[in-house]
Parts: C-alpha cells; sequence; structure tokens
C-alpha cells in the first residue's frame, strides 16, 4: 500500500492539464495504483466538469481554491483491495522494454542511471530513471531545485522514513538525504529534476562540477 502521496494541488494541476509531461507521467504511474488518490481526482474531473459547463453563470469567490481542497481531501477512502484494471502503463510504452533490461550506467558506487530526458522533446526538465543496488547507499546530497520523485521497484528509506512501490516525493533545496535501499531487490525511482543535484559529502562533493 503507498503510503507517500502528492499534495492536492499537484492532484488539482494534474486534473486541469497544467503539468509538464514528466511531472504528469509520476502522478499517472502513482495513481494506476493508489485507489485514494484516484478517487481524489475523479472528484476533481467531476468538478471541472462542471465547472465548464456553467461557466458562464458562475462568479469565482475568493475562498474557491480552497473550498475545492477541503472537496478533494474529504472524498471518500476507496477499498485498496478493489485493485485497479492492468493494461500495458505509460512508461512501459514510454521505454519499451523491462526496466531491469535497460541499458544503465554505473554513476557512483551503488547507484546506476539512465537519462531519458530526450523522451520529453520540449521539456526543460531532466528525467532520471535511478537504481540503487539492494542493501546499497546514495551518495550524501541535497538539491539545486525540485525533485519529483516516484519509487518503482523495491524501496529506500532515509530520515523522512521508508519510501515504498508507487510511493511519490517531492524533494527541494532544503532537503539533504542519503537514501539507502532496503528489502533484498534494487530500488529504482523516477525523477523529475528541475536542477542538478548537489552533492555533500566529504569527498563526493569534489565531483559537483561534473553532474549534470
Amino acid at each position: 500500500m503507498t503510503r507517500h502521496h502528492p499534495d492536492s494541488f499537484s492532484l488539482m494541476e494534474y486534473s486541469a492539464g497544467n503539468l509538464s509531461e514528466p511531472h504528469a507521467l509520476c502522478i499517472r504511474l502513482h495513481l494506476n495504483e493508489c485507489p485514494q488518490c484516484r478517487s481524489r481526482v475523479d472528484t476533481l474531473d467531476s468538478l471541472g466538469a462542471v465547472m465548464m459547463e456553467y461557466q458562464p453563470k458562475v462568479s469565482v469567490s475568493e475562498n474557491m481554491f480552497d473550498d475545492i481542497l477541503a472537496k478533494i481531501d474529504g472524498a471518500p477512502e476507496v477499498d485498496p483491495s478493489i485493485p485497479a484494471v492492468k493494461k500495458m502503463g505509460p512508461l512501459e510504452k514510454l521505454l519499451g522494454e523491462d526496466i531491469n533490461k535497460l541499458p544503465w550506467k554505473r554513476q557512483l558506487g551503488d547507484v546506476s542511471v539512465l537519462d531519458i530526458t530526450d523522451r520529453f522533446p520540449g521539456q526543460r526538465e531532466q528525467v532520471v530513471l535511478q537504481k540503487l543496488a539492494a542493501g546499497g547507499k546514495a551518495p550524501a546530497h541535497t538539491h539545486r531545485g525540485e525533485e519529483t520523485t516516484i519509487v518503482l521497484q523495491g524501496s529506500f528509506a532515509d530520515q523522512k522514513g521508508v519510501f515504498n512501490q508507487w510511493d511519490f516525493v517531492v524533494l527541494t533545496d532544503q532537503d539533504e538525504h542519503k537514501p539507502v535501499a532496503v528489502g533484498c531487490e534494487d530500488c529504482i525511482t523516477l525523477s523529475v529534476l528541475s536542477a542538478p543535484v548537489k552533492l555533500t559529502g566529504t569527498f563526493t562533493r569534489m565531483l559537483n562540477p561534473f553532474i549534470r
């Protein structure tokens, strides 16, 4: 069961179609496996349809934004035991093969990466698949901008807790962490970065000029 979810504002932006393609992909992957967030987006979609239908007659109040967020947060819980209909997912369509068979490139220690930014023409963010070997540690780092990440396989832990498959996390330049892969399988994540990470370890920080 997913424990870390996109916030209400992100779901609203997703429903309105205002997110970049990479960010929308991260949320779509989460929605495929999270009945709770699917229910919230369904509520948003319904509200949006009503607003579009009666747009000429509706006056927008100052409290409308807060009212919509309250409706999202108050959406009924969905039984997580009810599975979503399984189809070929957006990630499989994008990559064309299993994530474990991709041409991974060893980056640092236990970390391998695959930059797939070129699969999103015209996007400004960097889009990267990252694989942390089972039991491995990623170098301590912070972020020069915002990083949106979804866990595709396995799980990792840092000072904020444990993030399992399909969990969603957003980090900023105020966050510094050193993820550790927990469990017996490699942890694979998909990240969208507005700027490169910044290594903070005693020795690894010397590599910052070489990080894209």
